[in-house]
């Protein structure tokens, strides 16, 4: 399929997604377990997919390679990068740190009514994770509020928010939150600090929220084998077929 024309050989007019659409569904798939490591992104497949051209879905896999999530390879195509427990483990140490700058900052510069917002969207995280919602809503809705805070941060800083967001494996995250009791009680400590100003107790509260994530991150991929060295036989590349799935 050509992208400047449509197949019955009129010019396209901007229809359809972009490449930008393309790459955000695709990395919200991988990020959610839909395509698995080593598993095969081929283009015909993803052309009907998404309903676009060979060049969007080009790009779109670039810029999925330049954020680590797939690996290309000449004359073979892309597939879903395998990914080791130390730079999950490493991913995690970042967004903790960054995620504490955020707690801060909102602290010191938020506005009452933003402050305001930030609290009460996270008493109805925590009023949810009570009520037993799935890890999917309840990580959905921390990223919400954390993003609220990192709003009070430079343009620099949530740069780098966005940049550590982009590569995370989200259902390890589902996962390990599914299994455990979460990290509700540091997210109570969080909440009251913000209510208090006290940055230094919020800085402290956002780190161990994602501690807490990377411990159970890390136990999920261990018990599942998951990130460790991969014997030649299993490296992507080796066979064209397709991967497996995992979930």
């Amino acid at each position: 399929m050509d992208d400047a024309v449509d197949p019955a050989g009129k010019p396209r007019r901007g229809e359809g997604p972009s490449a930008e659409e393309v790459t955000e569904r695709l990395r919200r798939q991988i990020q959610d377990g839909v395509w698995g490591p080593g598993e095969w992104l081929r283009e015909a497949r993803l052309c009907a997919e998404f309903d676009v051209g060979r060049t969007i879905v080009r790009r779109a896999l670039r810029n999925l390679a330049d954020d680590g999530l797939v690996d290309l390879q000449a004359n073979r195509g892309a597939s879903v990068k395998h990914t080791s427990l130390q730079e999950v483990f490493d991913l995690f140490e970042l967004r903790a740190g960054l995620y504490g700058v955020a707690a801060r900052f909102a602290c010191i510069r938020a506005t009452p009514p933003a402050l305001a917002e930030i609290l009460e969207k996270a008493d109805r995280l925590i009023a949810a994770s009570e009520a037993g919602a799935a890890a999917e809503d309840l990580i959905a809705q921390s990223e919400v509020i954390f993003s609220l805070m990192a709003e009070t941060a430079s343009v620099e800083t949530r740069t780098m928010i966005a940049a550590v967001r982009r590569k995370t494996r989200w259902h390890y995250s589902y996962a390990g939150l599914a299994e455990g009791p979460g990290p509700f009680g540091h997210w109570r400590l969080m909440r009251a600090a913000l209510a208090a100003r006290d940055p230094a107790g919020a800085a402290e509260g956002a780190r161990d929220i994602l501690y807490y994530m990377q411990n159970e991150v890390a136990r999920v991929m261990l018990a599942r084998g998951l990130g460790v060295q991969q014997s030649a036989k299993d490296r992507p590349g080796r066979r064209g077929g397709g991967g497996r799935r995992t979930g």
